[in-house]
């Protein structure tokens, strides 16, 4: 798992790194790589205590970026899980979303999927005690809905939140995102990183993809200079 052990710590200048090549860089979402601190703990407790659910239907709710998906891809492979789009949601395929019995409902943003797929889904759910987790940016008991019925059981949905990452998560989190890139880089980045960006997990995604982009177009090695350059540090 990647750990903030792998950045060289000791205050000293090391050799330029190699610069990686312009691929697509995949986010590892394996159990062993989740990063899990005070702002996941409850999420990743809920999730590997499945079976044992207080409700087949679940939401988990936390921020973009925040592991959502990545804790909801731990699930469905324990699971055996479908995965599905909110937005994709369509009426005549949920009997086929349900065959396996588990469907993980991939980012339910208001105004932004089928009222009566969703109402269908949950109810076929019910009926063929199906597990189905659904991750959401929001808690939609807010939500305005066209249907009474539907806004009503998805404020009855329990849910479990993520919440921001505290330091040492967040600088893991940091170091994990340059290591799916292939690169190591100097805790003198790591901790210029975490006081220049903001604290959420997307941000931090923004910021090691851009600075990567940027290593790549200039030719340059990915460092704290980079960085405040980058950043238009004063």
């Amino acid at each position: 798992m990647p750990s903030l052990g792998s950045v060289a710590s000791n205050g000293t200048s090391s050799e330029p790194k190699q610069l990686a090549l312009a691929l697509d860089h995949a986010e590892s979402l394996a159990r062993d790589d989740f990063l899990a601190g005070p702002s996941n703990a409850a999420a990743l407790e809920f999730i590997e205590r499945w079976p044992d659910w207080p409700q087949r239907t679940m939401l988990l709710v936390g921020p973009e970026g925040s592991g959502k998906s990545h804790l909801a891809a731990i699930w469905s492979r324990a699971a055996g899980a479908r995965v599905l789009a909110a937005r994709a949601l369509d009426g005549a395929g949920i009997p086929a979303a349900l065959a396996t019995g588990a469907l993980v409902l991939e980012d339910l943003t208001e105004g932004r999927f089928d009222e009566a797929a969703l109402f269908h889904l949950l109810n076929l759910g019910r009926e063929e005690r199906a597990f189905i987790l659904v991750t959401a940016r929001s808690a939609p008991g807010g939500w305005q809905a066209e249907l009474p019925d539907l806004a009503s059981r998805l404020r009855a949905l329990p849910a479990v939140v993520l919440s921001a990452p505290d330091d040492a998560l967040f600088r893991a989190v940091i170091v994990k995102l340059f290591a799916d890139r292939q690169l190591i880089v100097e805790e003198i980045l790591i901790s210029y990183l975490v006081t220049r960006i903001e604290r959420s997990f997307a941000a931090a995604r923004t910021a090691v993809e851009a600075l990567d982009r940027a290593a790549l177009r200039l030719q340059r090695p990915v460092t704290r200079a980079l960085a405040g350059e980058l950043f238009r540090e004063p």
